[in-house]
């Protein structure tokens, strides 16, 4: 019978390994502490990178800056003496692309606020319905019928032109007007004409002395053919108003009497620069939409009784002028109501487009009487006339991405001066 081993000799025969696997508490702390060198070792690195950045700009930052000032003149003169020309056609002032059309939003769409035909289809030979209008602009009247219609220029006193400004205005079959009393304004070049347009319409710009004498500081002058680039500069003498305003509406409202033989006109504000075709607006605005008169919407406001608000609050009329004219339109019987025959009652009217029709010419005299009457703001009296002269529906009153389509507004330059009698 053999005897068991004794307990020392087992346990020196068996080993127990124990290795870094088996111990997860000691691997966290090695891992944190690589962890903590790594992030010692690239906080030290960014902090040595800075250092010589810092060091470089301390000892190169003037030579650094004259370098940045010699490559931005370098950029500007390339700039200038290496643009690229563009040819004579795109230097036109004829050119109607110069300007881009503004556009609105519609269904998530941008649309143009403006549609206007292309030069070539108002040039081209075709006799449609458009060419017809255009070659039928020529009109003639009787000499006491051309006495009549020009009777506001009076010889005895008031809105006072020469025999040579007289007979250009009864020649014109097409106008584009503004005027400018007071020297308020300067007078901006249209661009945008067809060659069509520069055959058939006439660009007139009424002046009072002192205009003529402001622009004359100014260097601009009127050449011997009356003219300022394209317009045909008219000076009127013996202004009938001593309210600058008032004497404004006289080209503004009774084109009709200034220019017996039109048949067609187009006002612009004189702090606004016309930027289209005429005769492309007459089809735009006129013989597409079947309207007679097309007029600019307020973009602010509906109401006439708001609108006297406004122009008591910024001091365009005292309180005492609107508040009779309010009363009177009253006490007519004149509503509310923001919107007429499903247009909006209130009117900017900087920009007038409209043929000279016995109704629209009705329209125009009593807007020019009710600004005589009451206050100069035209914008309170206009629903009012379009109110009581129930028969003219056919107006066109266009929003104001149209209007901005139309014309630059470049705001009034200075002050108008009244006129000293």
């Amino acid at each position: 019978m053999s005897s068991l081993p004794s307990s020392s000799t087992i346990y020196n025969s068996v080993s127990i390994s124990i290795s870094d696997e088996d111990n997860p508490v000691r691997n966290a702390r090695l891992q944190a502490l690589r962890r903590r060198k790594e992030l010692r070792n690239r906080r030290k690195k960014r902090h040595i990178f800075w250092r010589a950045v810092t060091n470089f700009l301390r000892k190169w930052w003037e030579i650094l800056l004259f370098l940045l000032a010699l490559a931005y003149l370098l950029f500007e003169a390339s700039g200038i003496f290496f643009k690229p020309q563009l040819p004579p056609s795109d230097l036109d002032l004829n050119s109607s692309n110069r300007l881009d059309l503004p556009a609105h939003g519609g269904k998530g769409v941008k649309q143009r606020c403006l549609k206007l035909l292309p030069p070539e289809e108002l040039e081209a030979p075709p006799c449609n319905g458009l060419i017809r209008k255009l070659r039928g602009l020529t009109c003639s009247l009787d000499t006491k019928q051309l006495r009549r219609e020009m009777k506001v220029i009076s010889e005895n006193g008031g809105f006072k032109v020469s025999d040579v400004d007289r007979s250009f205005m009864q020649t014109c079959e097409v106008v584009v007007s503004t005027c400018t009393f007071g020297g308020g304004d300067d007078l901006y070049q249209p661009i945008g004409m067809s060659e069509a347009s520069l055959k058939k319409v006439c660009y007139v710009a009424f002046w009072d002395e002192i205009t003529l004498q402001t622009q004359e500081l100014e260097e601009h002058r009127i050449d011997e053919n009356h003219m300022i680039g394209r317009w045909r500069v008219v000076v009127v003498r013996e202004l009938p108003f001593v309210d600058q305003r008032l004497n404004g509406k006289i080209p503004k409202m009774l084109g009709h009497r200034l220019f017996p033989r039109a048949r067609y006109s187009i006002w612009v504000d004189s702090k606004s620069q016309f930027r289209r075709d005429p005769l492309g607006v007459l089809e735009a605005f006129l013989w597409r939409t079947n309207s007679s008169l097309a007029i600019s919407e307020h973009g602010a406001r509906s109401s006439v009784y708001d609108e006297a608000k406004a122009v008591v609050k910024k001091n365009k009329a005292t309180p005492e002028e609107v508040e009779v004219q309010l009363t009177h339109y009253r006490q007519d019987g004149f509503p509310e109501d923001k919107r007429f025959n499903g247009k909006k009652a209130l009117a900017e009217a900087s920009v007038i487009v409209r043929e000279h029709t016995a109704l629209t010419n009705l329209l125009m005299c009593l807007w020019f009487n009710e600004v005589v009457r009451f206050t100069s703001r035209d914008q309170l009296s206009f629903p009012y006339v379009l109110w009581r002269l129930r028969v003219l529906r056919n107006i066109n009153m266009f929003p104001v991405c149209t209007r901005k389509a139309l014309v630059n507004s470049m705001g009034h330059k200075r002050k108008a001066k009244p006129l000293i009698s």
